[in-house]
């Protein structure tokens, strides 16, 4: 008797290559090994198609002369199917799409082949014999391979299946039926296992790739637990997932995997259970959960392959010496990179040596600073090849101390890796560290490396992620590398829309966006000093392109200095760590999120955090931008952070930092949609007296601020087509108390444009003089009132609001605002000249009269404009005449 048979728990792999075999084996008996999974058993409750399956106990194992296994060759995976390979004369026929394993059945025929699915093999062969088959066949071996192969997006997917899965559509494949089998929606049961499977989810990182461990305790057996961790995969962005149940006395392990570092097959074939590459599965026995988990973690060790990671860690370009250079010069270098090594390079570009800021300082302080560095430096170093693993950068830093690895390739110095580059590496591995250290608070976040393709394509509108992918792979064309970064990168973290597309450029990014801007149809203009460009799009959309650069300052609160660098040192370069991330846009990397400084656990903690303890004394707007964010995005300032802030304000560098850039951090400020938190805070740092020396948030200026906040409020309801400023009116507000000639020095201080310091003065005057007049005039005539605000601006018509207190004042400005200044007169110029009346400065005199006629409700139309015209202007022979 020949028996067709499949592992334990089928599949639609499984059963679909047995109903396959039996096409090539037409005598042969159909029977499962054990128990399918509920997909199958919910094709079989549905499908009109009979399948001639005998059960396992009807099965006289001592007639089976051919064995015909199909999807597996691990004999433990047959169930007691097994005992057949003990019969005399036995033949084994295998047909498996699994890589070889220690324990395979060897067979008289195998055909194993590398694809996707073991339904890929028989469908080929079904092509290449000529071999015709039902709809319902190849609707069911379409049911395989699109299940082995996630749809076509598993790591193991081949030609072969498009080509196997492309001849099954010329057989009728129902894809419909693929659909209503493989893409169920989830059941309440279902969506509270899957919030389950996250919650227990814990991110170990193992030679340099993060493993996702899920551990849970079920009541009972649960099917589909396979589906949930394939969701769980997709939901969650992941590379690697397994999973951990322990159902009905058993532990179950799932596997998945993207990535050829972690070979899902091998760990579960470890554990007594098999699959391939990108999917495997085991039932462990005789173990606890928390044992299984132990073991899980053994074997990833021993098996996961280490990445070479030397490249991706290290820092470049390299900030080095000459030989000849003097130590002095050295130190100069040391300081004003912050850096505690400079290798030394010589004319050939070969590294000669090391020398560190330590050694340098004891030379100077021993008088020898003009000694060139070849005099002291370090000659006896390890160095490493950018293909460096994990594990070879280890053994040079903590087994042989060297606090300092420089990367060659060809005999040149690319990159350097330093103990801290490595300690942000460990630390992300709990295997690797003490307990105590896993319970800090401030541990840096696992995800470091973390791909948020997914989050791009939820959070951003298409044409957005169209742009990205199209500017990465602009990038990708000349030899360049793109990342989108700061702000945009921290929104798209947040869930929040930004469009302000920022693009760093690891290369020359000005001539990177001369090419894109042609490309795209766009304009660019650049800036060369700063290594900067602007693109703009045929629709107006902008792009702001830079070269990956690095700053230093010459002295506290300078402008910076400004080199090229990589992307490590242009992100180190930045404000906070909340602006610090970059994402990959070039093709092979889309998505990959670049987070070098513990920047996602600011985010989670919602803290705003310096990069290194100079940022505020190198730069004092950053204080200013510090409240801005902290306020605007409801974070908090980080305790370290503060303390250097307020050191900061105590060294008093702001008389250095006065000019535009802290004028333009001023005008953000008062550009928010609410700047008066972040007036408040400014008033609790003491920062306001760095705008003028008398400025206090009393409750005088508090009220104007409310009252100015207010009448903005109602000023955008009227979504009036005239061109206004806020953050103008709120400086207007903030300078209310202020003297004419402290208005003048702050903008002297600021740098504060032209245009906008014009504003200030005449509209701080002007104002003041009509709340006077307010003031002492409780009743206007609405021409009164005309003629009193017309030459105000919009934005010191909104400040004398705010500023006047009465009632009949506000309601003044609010008439003027709404209606009185677009009332005209019918009659003009040529009216009256068609009148009779000869033109000069009496029209002027007419026709402000008609105005304020009209504006006082004494004249109603042009009939009422022409009775007082003659009536108040008589015409005399002589006027007439000119």
């Amino acid at each position: 008797m020949d028996l067709i048979t499949t592992h334990l728990n089928a599949d639609f792999d499984g059963f679909a290559s047995m109903v396959a075999a039996k096409r090539l084996y037409p005598e042969a008996v159909l029977a499962f090994s054990g128990a399918q999974e509920k997909t199958v058993r919910d094709y079989f409750g549905q499908s009109e198609h009979v399948f001639e399956l005998r059960r396992p106990k009807d099965v006289l194992l001592e007639q089976v002369t051919r064995l015909i296994v199909v999807d597996t060759r691990q004999p433990d995976r047959i169930g007691n199917f097994a005992q057949c390979l003990g019969n005399p004369g036995i033949e084994d026929h295998l047909y498996d799409h699994h890589p070889d394993a220690p324990g395979d059945m060897k067979g008289k025929v195998e055909v194993v082949q590398p694809v996707g699915a073991t339904a890929t093999i028989l469908t080929r062969l079904f092509e290449k014999k000529r071999i015709e088959i039902s709809q319902a066949e190849a609707t069911l071996l379409a049911l395989a391979i699109f299940e082995d192969t996630g749809f076509f997006a598993f790591e193991g997917t081949t030609p072969e299946d498009f080509m196997a899965m492309a001849w099954l559509l010329g057989r009728g494949a129902d894809l419909h039926a693929v659909s209503r089998f493989l893409a169920k929606e989830l059941t309440a049961e279902q969506v509270r296992l899957l919030h389950e499977l996250i919650k227990a989810a814990n991110t170990y990182t193992i030679q340099g790739i993060d493993i996702v461990i899920a551990k849970i305790t079920l009541p009972g057996y649960v099917d589909e637990l396979a589906l949930l961790v394939q969701r769980v995969m997709v939901m969650e962005n992941l590379n690697v997932l397994f999973a951990l149940a322990s159902m009905d006395d058993r532990v179950y392990l799932i596997a998945r995997s993207r990535i050829p570092e972690v070979n899902a097959g091998i760990i579960a074939r470890d554990l007594g259970g098999g699959g391939h590459a990108s999917a495997a599965s085991a039932t462990i026995k005789n173990m606890t959960l928390s044992q299984a988990e132990e073991e899980l973690l053994l074997l990833l060790h021993r098996h996961v392959r280490p990445v070479s990671l030397a490249r991706e860690l290290m820092s470049a370009p390299v900030i080095s010496v000459r030989p000849e250079v003097a130590l002095r010069e050295a130190n100069d270098l040391l300081t004003r990179y912050n850096i505690t090594v400079l290798p030394v390079i010589g004319a050939e570009g070969e590294l000669q040596g090391l020398i560190s800021r330590r050694v340098v300082e004891k030379a100077i302080y021993h008088g020898l600073g003009e000694l060139p560095v070849t005099e002291y430096m370090t000659t006896e170093l390890a160095t490493l090849p950018p293909t460096a693993t994990l594990a070879d950068i280890q053994e040079i830093i903590i087994d042989h101390r060297q606090r300092f690895i420089p990367v060659e390739e060809e005999g040149r110095i690319i990159g350097v890796i330093t103990r801290t580059d490595l300690l942000n590496m460990l630390v992300n591995d709990p295997a690797h560290l003490p307990r105590n250290l896993l319970e800090e608070p401030d541990r840096p976040s696992g995800e470091r490396h973390r791909n948020l393709r997914q989050l791009m394509i939820e959070t951003l509108p298409r044409e957005m992620v169209v742009l990205l992918r199209t500017i990465g792979e602009a990038a990708a064309a000349g030899g360049f590398t793109a990342y989108a970064v700061g702000g945009f990168v921290r929104d798209l973290l947040l869930h929040q829309k930004n469009f302000d597309l920022d693009i760093v450029i690891e290369g020359d990014g000005i001539e990177f966006a001369r090419r894109l801007a042609g490309q795209l149809g766009g304009t660019m203009n650049s800036h060369e000093k700063f290594g900067t460009a602007v693109v703009k799009l045929p629709d107006g959309f902008t792009i702001d392109v830079a070269t990956a650069r690095l700053e230093y300052y010459e002295y506290p609160a300078a402008m910076p200095t400004v080199e090229l660098s990589s992307i490590k040192l242009d992100l180190y370069r930045r404000d906070f760590t909340i602006n610090a991330m970059a994402v990959h846009l070039n093709p092979n990397r889309f998505g990959t999120l670049v987070d070098f400084f513990n920047c996602q656990n600011d985010i989670k903690e919602r803290r705003i955090r310096v990069l290194h303890n100079l940022s505020f004394v190198e730069d004092p707007t950053r204080i200013f931008r510090a409240v801005r964010f902290e306020q605007r995005m409801q974070f908090r300032l980080g305790g370290h952070t503060e303390r250097l802030l307020k050191g900061a304000v105590k060294m008093d560098l702001f008389n250095r930092a006065y000019g535009r850039r802290f004028f333009n951090e001023l005008r953000l400020i008062l550009a928010e949609k609410d700047p008066l938190p972040i007036i408040r805070r400014l008033a609790q740092l003491d920062l306001l007296k760095f705008l003028h020396p008398g400025l206090q948030l009393d409750q005088r200026l508090a009220n104007i601020l409310e009252d100015t906040q207010r009448t903005l409020d109602w000023y955008r309801l009227l979504y009036l087509e005239v061109p206004c400023l806020p953050w103008l009116v709120y400086l207007l507000a903030l300078l209310a108390r202020a003297t004419a000639k402290e208005v003048m020095e702050f903008c002297e201080r600021l740098e504060v444009p032209e245009r906008y310091r014009t504003v200030l003065l005449e509209e701080k005057v002007n104002v003041a003089k009509i709340v006077r007049t307010f003031n002492q005039r409780s009743l206007l005539q609405p021409s009164e009132i005309y003629w009193l605000l017309q030459d105000l601006t919009e934005e010191g018509l909104l400040h004398l609001m705010s500023m006047t207190r009465k009632k009949a004042g506000k309601k003044a400005v609010s008439g003027y605002v709404t209606t009185l200044r677009h009332v005209r007169t019918e009659l003009r110029g040529a009216d009256l000249k068609e009148m009779g009346y000869p033109p000069g400065p009496l029209y002027r005199t007419i026709l402000n009269h008609l105005l304020e006629a009209r504006l006082d409700g004494r004249i109603h139309n042009r009939a009422d404009e022409i009775e007082l015209v003659r009536r108040d202007y008589p015409l005399t022979r002589s006027s007439s005449q000119g």
